[in-house]
């Protein structure tokens, strides 16, 4: 999934992953249950990156169940659609959120240092319509 979009649709949907400023995350809780969250994120070297307050269930069930969805909204009654199935880590060891610029800039006053869990999300397949 990594390296320049050749494919003009493709383009323009890293494109919305850099400017969208919601997404929604689908994971999955232990009891099969899905379960939709609005999520800040950053589109950054090829995966989707976001952070979560600790005790949310998007981190509980991401623990569980690496494997989630992340949908950005259409756009044109439907015909701009961008749908990423991938795989998440929690990962403690990444910058926090005010330690990255892009982040910084998209959500300035947004970000909060209750969102401190790095989620680091690996497209696996990308749907645009």
């Amino acid at each position: 999934m990594r390296g320049v979009p050749t494919d003009p649709k493709r383009a323009h949907a890293e494109k919305r992953l850099r400017d969208e400023k919601i997404a929604w995350l689908t994971t999955v809780r232990r009891d099969g249950q899905p379960q939709s969250s609005a999520v800040w994120f950053l589109w950054r070297d090829g995966e989707i990156v976001l952070y979560s307050q600790p005790t949310t269930q998007k981190v509980r069930n991401v623990r569980a169940n690496p494997h989630v969805a992340v949908h950005l909204r259409d756009v044109d009654d439907g015909s701009d659609i961008v749908s990423i199935e991938g795989e998440a880590t929690i990962d403690e060891a990444y910058p926090a959120a005010a330690a990255i610029p892009a982040y910084v800039e998209k959500y300035d006053a947004m970000i909060a240092k209750s969102y401190s869990v790095p989620i680091r999300i690996r497209p696996t397949r990308m749907r645009i319509a």
